[in-house]
């Protein structure tokens, strides 16, 4: 059973939160400034990755935290896409898209585990107490 008192004790969701820190510091600087479509999409689908695995854990359901855990994975998956868009138009250098790239791997590695453990698990979250 799940022992987490807050969502900031998931290790996901700290993951996520270091991922967001590494977009926003890159975001700041070269030409991704002024790109403002591709900088703004990518600091809200980073961000949503950790908004929404707060935002299920905080529903008190199992099924509803694995729902929103989906929602988390997709945003990270969405996160690298556009991670290759900016690689591609040579806002960061290889060694940091490969850095940001597997970040969102091991996150999305990450949210699978903690879905599929809390599939297994008989506990249906605070709310059914």
């Amino acid at each position: 059973m799940p022992t987490w008192k807050s969502f900031e004790e998931i290790k996901v969701w700290q993951l996520a939160r270091e991922f967001c820190k590494n977009i926003y510091a890159i975001i700041q600087y070269n030409g991704l400034s002024t790109d403002f479509a591709l900088k703004d999409q990518i600091n809200r689908s980073s961000g949503s990755i950790m908004d929404n695995i707060a935002e299920g854990f905080g529903r008190g359901g199992t099924k509803e935290f694995i729902n929103f855990l989906g929602i988390a994975k997709g945003s990270t998956t969405e996160s690298r896409s556009q991670i290759n868009r900016i690689f591609d138009r040579n806002y960061i250098s290889e060694t940091e898209y490969k850095n940001l790239c597997n970040k969102t791997i091991e996150i999305e590695n990450k949210i699978g585990g903690l879905i599929a453990y809390l599939k297994k698990s008989n506990y249906k979250g605070i709310k059914y107490k």
